[in-house]
């Protein structure tokens, strides 16, 4: 049994699917609400942790402190040989800990845009065995450069950076959301209903109807998930 433990930083933002996939295969799931002033474990209580999305920058440490105190304790995490798992702003924080640059993107992408292959892909046994071209939930406004001796292993129209993995596929950085069901795909679009700005403008935003019209989509992006989160936990 593995012991997951997830890092949120808001109220609507959950593990989703990753708490489901947990409870099929018998691993525990906690968490640390660090929006709500909680403070992550010791080391030696988890071996997989899961970094999840939020609506801040990874850059807005004035507004919450507790993003140093964060970063201090991937980087710990990393350097212990822990399985790592970042989702949006969780890429983006891991991508920072390990020297990629976090900046403002040239889109902001909200919706279901289809992901294909970095050039790095081959490189990865995790990524290398996914389609060609899958669909993925994204909500975003910020991107992250491939960290240096990180693999580029996923990329989008409007996002070149989508995903990366690090120190033998033990770190996986994720811009988009697999962990996505209806129920956190409602909790995002009514906790981020301002960022949904749709119109020439911004090309890569749909509505929250266009968002919740292929229902099929879920059930594609969880055995996307299931797939990366299998083959992390196989790893020694």
């Amino acid at each position: 049994m593995l012991r997951l433990h997830g890092l949120r930083h808001a109220s609507f933002e959950k593990e989703g699917q990753i708490a489901a996939w947990a409870s099929e295969h018998g691993h525990s799931l906690t968490h640390t609400d660090l929006w709500n002033g909680e403070t992550p474990p010791d080391q030696d209580a988890f071996d997989f942790l899961i970094v999840m999305g939020g609506p801040m920058n990874i850059y807005e440490e004035d507004k919450f402190p507790w993003l140093a105190m964060e970063k201090r304790f991937l980087r710990e995490s990393i350097a212990a040989g822990k399985r790592v798992l970042g989702v949006c702003l969780g890429a983006q924080l891991l991508a920072d800990v390990l020297g990629g640059p976090v900046s403002k993107g040239m889109n902001r992408e909200i919706g279901w845009f289809p992901v294909t292959p970095g050039p790095d892909v081959a490189k990865s046994p995790i990524f290398s065995t996914l389609p060609a071209s899958y669909p993925a939930f994204h909500w975003h406004g910020d991107t992250f450069a491939i960290p240096p001796r990180a693999l580029w292993v996923a990329k989008s129209e409007a996002c070149a950076h989508q995903a990366f993995t690090s120190h033998g596929d033990r770190v996986v950085g994720l811009q988009f959301h697999l962990e996505v069901s209806a129920e956190s795909l409602a909790a995002m679009a009514s906790g981020c209903a301002d960022e949904i700005t749709v119109g020439p403008d911004h090309p890569y935003v749909q509505s929250a109807d266009d968002m919740t019209a292929h229902p099929e989509r879920l059930v594609q992006v969880r055995g996307l998930l299931n797939h990366i989160l299998d083959n992390m936990a196989a790893l020694g």
